[in-house]
């Protein structure tokens, strides 16, 4: 697993409002094609360079694709990458004041007193 792709989808994701967009109403779409196409050039790797770590695990795969920020979470991605990119994804599917902010706090509620996944990298 490489949480800095992870992160790096989250980040960049994050900071283009049309890829936000894009991801929006095509995850599986934009996963593949940031995967296949965007990761290597903004990672500066060129077309013959095959390692493991310039694609998404299965389960990190999964996870982006079904825009899960709570498998996200457990998989150890870092957690104010994950909440910037699903406030931007959410936010207006919610009528009052920071209600996916709540929403995401319910959701992960069931980490309150145990220790966090580890989303540093190495």
């Amino acid at each position: 697993m490489s949480k800095y792709l992870l992160d790096k989808f989250l980040y960049t994701i994050d900071r283009d409002p049309e890829l936000v967009e894009r991801y929006r109403t095509n995850p599986v779409a934009t996963v593949t094609w940031w995967e296949d196409e965007y990761a290597r050039k903004l990672l500066n790797c060129h077309g013959g360079e095959a390692t493991t770590w310039l694609s998404f695990e299965a389960a990190e795969r999964q996870a982006l694709v079904n825009q899960d920020y709570a498998a996200l979470f457990e998989l150890g991605a870092h957690p104010f990458l994950t909440l910037t990119l699903f406030i931007a994804l959410f936010e207006r599917d919610y009528d009052e004041p920071l209600g996916f902010q709540l929403a995401y706090a319910n959701t992960l509620q069931g980490w309150l007193g145990r220790p966090y996944p580890d989303f540093s990298t190495p």
